[in-house]
Protein backbone atom coordinates (compact mmCIF):
# COMPACT_ATOMS: atom_id res chain seq x y z
CA UNK A 1 0.00 0.00 0.00
CA UNK A 2 1.11 3.36 -0.68
CA UNK A 3 0.36 6.68 0.93
CA UNK A 4 -0.14 9.50 -0.64
CA UNK A 5 -0.98 13.45 0.70
CA UNK A 6 -1.71 16.30 -1.92
CA UNK A 7 -2.14 19.54 -1.51
CA UNK A 8 -4.51 21.99 -3.17
CA UNK A 9 -6.47 24.92 -3.02
CA UNK A 10 -10.24 25.88 -3.04
CA UNK A 11 -11.11 29.80 -3.80
CA UNK A 12 -12.44 31.56 -1.31
CA UNK A 13 -15.58 31.62 -0.66
CA UNK A 14 -16.10 28.23 -2.11
CA UNK A 15 -15.50 26.23 0.49
CA UNK A 16 -19.23 24.94 0.68
CA UNK A 17 -19.65 24.25 -2.69
CA UNK A 18 -16.12 22.40 -2.80
CA UNK A 19 -17.93 20.17 0.34
CA UNK A 20 -21.32 20.20 -1.45
CA UNK A 21 -19.73 18.32 -4.86
CA UNK A 22 -17.76 16.16 -2.86
CA UNK A 23 -20.87 14.89 -0.40
CA UNK A 24 -22.85 14.55 -4.11
CA UNK A 25 -19.93 12.46 -5.58
CA UNK A 26 -20.77 10.87 -9.16
CA UNK A 27 -20.94 7.02 -8.54
CA UNK A 28 -19.04 6.75 -11.12
CA UNK A 29 -16.27 8.92 -10.00
CA UNK A 30 -16.37 6.37 -7.11
CA UNK A 31 -16.20 3.54 -9.02
CA UNK A 32 -13.13 4.87 -11.05
CA UNK A 33 -11.26 5.84 -8.23
CA UNK A 34 -11.61 1.96 -6.50
CA UNK A 35 -10.87 0.90 -9.79
CA UNK A 36 -7.63 2.24 -10.11
CA UNK A 37 -6.65 1.44 -6.63
CA UNK A 38 -7.71 4.80 -4.67
CA UNK A 39 -8.62 3.49 -0.95
CA UNK A 40 -9.16 5.47 2.48
CA UNK A 41 -9.40 8.71 0.69
CA UNK A 42 -9.96 11.84 2.44
CA UNK A 43 -9.67 15.56 2.22
CA UNK A 44 -9.30 18.15 4.64
CA UNK A 45 -9.68 21.97 4.46
CA UNK A 46 -7.44 24.57 5.85
CA UNK A 47 -9.85 27.70 5.93
CA UNK A 48 -7.31 30.31 6.49
CA UNK A 49 -5.46 29.45 3.54
CA UNK A 50 -8.04 27.51 1.27
CA UNK A 51 -5.81 24.39 1.38
CA UNK A 52 -7.02 21.50 0.70
CA UNK A 53 -4.85 18.53 1.95
CA UNK A 54 -6.19 15.27 0.36
CA UNK A 55 -4.67 11.39 1.84
CA UNK A 56 -5.34 7.97 0.29
CA UNK A 57 -3.93 5.01 -0.02
CA UNK A 58 -3.33 3.45 -3.81
CA UNK A 59 -2.45 -0.22 -4.20
CA UNK A 60 0.02 0.64 -7.07
CA UNK A 61 1.51 3.90 -8.58
CA UNK A 62 1.81 2.69 -12.42
CA UNK A 63 -1.96 1.91 -11.83
CA UNK A 64 -3.05 4.79 -10.38
CA UNK A 65 -1.01 7.35 -12.65
CA UNK A 66 -3.41 6.44 -15.44
CA UNK A 67 -6.68 7.38 -13.75
CA UNK A 68 -6.18 10.89 -14.54
CA UNK A 69 -7.15 10.18 -18.67
CA UNK A 70 -10.40 8.29 -17.89
CA UNK A 71 -12.98 10.29 -19.14
CA UNK A 72 -15.09 10.17 -15.80
CA UNK A 73 -11.44 12.06 -14.04
CA UNK A 74 -11.66 14.31 -17.25
CA UNK A 75 -15.43 15.31 -16.79
CA UNK A 76 -14.81 15.82 -12.74
CA UNK A 77 -12.18 18.25 -13.30
CA UNK A 78 -13.95 20.19 -15.52
CA UNK A 79 -17.11 20.39 -12.96
CA UNK A 80 -14.52 21.45 -10.39
CA UNK A 81 -12.40 24.42 -12.25
CA UNK A 82 -14.29 26.60 -10.98
CA UNK A 83 -14.08 26.34 -7.32
CA UNK A 84 -10.20 25.39 -6.94
CA UNK A 85 -6.94 25.99 -8.72
CA UNK A 86 -6.51 24.58 -11.81
CA UNK A 87 -4.09 23.66 -14.27
CA UNK A 88 -4.76 24.56 -18.22
CA UNK A 89 -5.65 21.09 -18.26
CA UNK A 90 -8.62 21.64 -15.45
CA UNK A 91 -6.28 19.11 -13.51
CA UNK A 92 -5.79 20.74 -10.07
CA UNK A 93 -2.71 22.82 -9.06
CA UNK A 94 -1.40 20.75 -6.67
CA UNK A 95 1.91 19.53 -5.28
CA UNK A 96 2.10 16.01 -2.90
CA UNK A 97 4.18 15.87 0.31
CA UNK A 98 6.96 13.78 1.51
CA UNK A 99 6.23 11.21 4.12
CA UNK A 100 8.61 11.77 6.75
CA UNK A 101 6.63 9.33 9.90
CA UNK A 102 4.04 6.64 9.57
CA UNK A 103 2.66 5.23 12.74
CA UNK A 104 0.61 1.58 12.87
Amino acid sequence: MVRKCIVMKVFSGFHAEYKRRHDEIWPEMVEMLHQYGAKNYSIFLDAETNSLIAYLEIEDEALWSKSDATQICQKWWAYMKDVMETNEDNSPVSFELKELFHLN
